[in-house]
């Protein structure tokens, strides 16, 4: 579904990307992990066209969409979230959904069309499949740090994606967040058939729910493979995971 080959990012002469490829089938859980720098949010940042390559393709069900912006990437059904929290904080729950189905229908740029009573009932069915249909009336920035990332994948979804990227999807949860936040990731793939793509720090995390996992280091690919094999591979071991590999 996702094909990335040998990209690379350079930033005033730092190649914070030297060769990265990445495969991703439909259907599937496929995790980037690497330490802090080795470019894994930068390679998101090209595959949704937030940068553009120096080198390299990204390809989407098979078409090249390297060098399109991202509201192009995005009505192609490529949808993501961010390392930091991305929502209306002065908007509802609701509302914050509501605008992203709006958008998906291009009725964003009609300023003589109320919205209130506009694509409700699909709103709402967004928020029940994440469990936030009971907090649909708050104000987003009252939200916990837990369901404000769960909003976020809301919102992604009201763009109605064939894939998620998901930038640390857990960072700054607790374990019951996370758990939740695992469960609510494997329902998108396994029940509403989502592919799915994140990046994530928590071992225990990634090797629970992924089907595959890319590594990075110094901004390369050096291996993608199940979850067994990448426990086992001995570079992997060595420059990354260490005690981590028992997870």
């Amino acid at each position: 579904m996702l094909r990335v080959d040998k990209i690379q990012k350079t930033f005033d002469g730092f190649m914070a990307i030297k060769e990265a490829n990445l495969r991703v089938s439909r259907g599937e859980i496929v995790a980037t992990i690497g330490p802090n720098g080795a470019g894994k949010t930068t390679l998101f940042n090209v595959i949704t066209g937030q940068l553009r390559p120096n080198q390299g393709k990204v390809f989407f069900q098979e078409e090249d969409i390297t060098n399109l912006p991202p509201h192009r990437i995005c009505r192609k059904g490529l949808a993501r979230s961010f390392q930091i929290v991305n929502v209306f904080n002065r908007l509802s729950v609701f509302e914050n959904v509501q605008v992203a189905v709006l958008s998906r229908e291009k009725k964003t740029l009609n300023l003589f069309h109320p919205c209130a009573n506009m694509y409700v009932q699909e709103t709402m069915d967004i928020l029940k499949k994440v469990g936030l249909a009971p907090k649909a009336g708050d104000i987003s920035a009252t939200l916990s740090h837990g369901d404000q990332k769960v909003l976020e994948m809301a919102i992604a979804l009201g763009h109605d994606p064939k894939m998620l990227i998901l930038d640390e999807p857990t960072a700054g949860m607790s374990p019951e967040e996370t758990a939740q936040a695992m469960a609510l990731i494997q329902h998108l793939c396994t029940e509403l058939g989502l592919t799915i793509l994140l990046c994530e720090h928590d071992m225990h995390f990634v090797f629970s729910i992924a089907h595959s996992i890319m590594v990075m280091h110094q901004g390369r690919t050096i291996i993608q493979d199940t979850p067994q094999k990448i426990r086992e591979d001995p570079q992997v071991q060595e420059a990354y995971l260490g005690d981590a590999v028992a997870c």
